[in-house]
């Protein structure tokens, strides 16, 4: 059993500013607030080789551009990013925050590129030439290590193993170390940070019940929620849905947290998907474009189970995309029918019925559906300051990125936003904080 936090005296800080997580968002916050001259704490609960949240398996962020230029070819305007913005948050999303994302989203890539992060450019070639988004060059992880990087060489204090467990509204943190020993920060301004709740089962099961073991995390295993658990026992106001989160179809052999990006199934559009008893529930073929992962996870989910299998023939597999795992070869039906223990006359029936698989060998996948992130957190306002029910800010706590993102997207999901989310937010709540703590 931990040991009671020592008591520190009065008016002693230990920071400027705290800052509770460690990806894009926490990062930009930091930065944000030592360039305006505050000393900072970052409290990260991930060792240093998991550093860096679901970014370590991002890749873009999503900008508004009147003009091309080296990132873009053609224009992504405010008009165009909004109502990309309002589709995919079905309208939910707050009006003033949006227009802050979208706006500011135009001064990230240059912000970022001078604390050294570098994008891809045509020229580098690889990665989609694309309107909406700018590419990191390398990925997230490199712009993670570069922004921890700068970070270190800016005087931050870099706090891994740092697992955050209160929150006061006057700036104390709780937090363990590696040793499980119990510590309390002081700092005069406290950026939340930490992402939501994907990886705690528990919380998970207050909606999906025992479907919650079911869910595979895609990203950090290190989002437990206890940083946001703690400003909702302070009584911060709450957005978004609880229970609501992004869902992908992921290979179900891929159980282990942090698989990211490579554990998502494709090309069913070549096969077929069946439940559990060896039955289609959906027609594969509708179901195409950039969002059928999410479509999928989702009718995943609600399955008996929560699991599903993708089949392929012989001719189907040689037109499906290439996995990080294999697939399973079945040589006969009767064998796949064993394999997947389902009768054997339902799966004959099935496949017929299809039109797609016919041709032996077979080939299976099994499918779960894989957590992103969680869509419900804390109100704040233009300032990233946390607030309460009554709309009066709570002490001095701000918060940014997925922690407040259903403020601007809803339970709604818009690729490379996320990141544009932590980006935004993260800078304004870094130099808000320094602002309040340097008074």
């Amino acid at each position: 059993m931990s040991s009671p936090p020592p008591a520190l005296p009065p008016d002693q800080p230990d920071c400027d500013v705290a800052i509770v997580g460690g990806g894009t968002a926490a990062l930009c916050a930091a930065l944000a607030a030592r360039r305006k001259g505050a000393s900072v704490m970052l409290l990260d609960q991930a060792p240093p080789d998991q550093r860096g949240g679901n970014t370590r398996h991002s890749r873009n962020l999503r900008i508004m551009h009147g003009a091309p230029s080296p990132l873009f070819p053609g224009s992504y305007d405010e008009a165009d990013f909004a109502a990309d913005l309002t589709k995919a948050a079905e309208g939910a999303e707050n009006e003033a925050l949006a227009q802050v994302l979208i706006r500011q989203s135009a001064t990230i890539p240059g912000w970022l590129a001078a604390e050294g992060v570098v994008f891809q450019t045509i020229a580098c070639g690889g990665l989609p030439w694309s309107r909406k988004t700018a590419f990191f060059l390398g990925g997230g992880k490199a712009m993670i290590n570069t922004l921890y990087a700068t970070a270190t060489r800016l005087g931050i204090a870099i706090h891994h193993h740092s697992h955050v467990t209160g929150l006061t509204p006057d700036g104390l943190v709780t937090m363990c170390d590696e040793a499980d020993k119990a510590r309390t920060i002081r700092a005069k301004a406290v950026v939340v940070a930490s992402g939501g709740y994907q990886a705690n089962p528990v919380w998970l099961a207050e909606q999906w019940g025992d479907d919650a073991a079911a869910l595979v995390v895609r990203g950090t295993p290190f989002a437990a929620g206890e940083p946001l658990r703690a400003l909702f026992d302070l009584g911060a106001a709450r957005v978004g849905t609880p229970g609501a989160c992004h869902l992908v179809a992921v290979d179900g052999r891929l159980t282990e947290a942090d698989g990211g990006i490579v554990t998502r199934v494709d090309g069913l559009a070549q096969g077929i998907a069946i439940d559990r008893d060896g039955r289609r529930f959906e027609d594969e073929t509708a179901i195409t474009g950039p969002t059928r992962y999410a479509q999928w996870g989702r009718r995943v989910a609600a399955l008996p189970g929560a699991i599903a299998h993708a089949v392929w023939d012989e001719d189907g597999i040689e037109r499906t995309p290439p996995a990080i795992l294999e697939p399973i070869r079945a040589d006969s039906l009767e064998a796949l029918a064993e394999l997947l223990d389902m009768p054997l006359a339902t799966l004959a029936v099935t496949a017929a019925d299809s039109g797609r698989v016919s041709r032996a060998p077979f080939f299976t996948v099994p499918i779960r559906p894989g957590i992103t992130f969680t869509c419900y957190g804390v109100k704040i306002d233009d300032h990233a300051r946390v607030l309460t029910d009554d709309g009066q800010p709570l002490g001095c706590l701000y918060a940014a990125g997925m922690i407040m993102a259903p403020n601007v997207i809803g339970t709604g999901y818009l690729a490379g936003a996320a990141l544009t989310i932590g980006a935004v937010f993260g800078r304004i709540a870094g130099e808000e904080a320094a602002d309040h703590a340097l008074g």
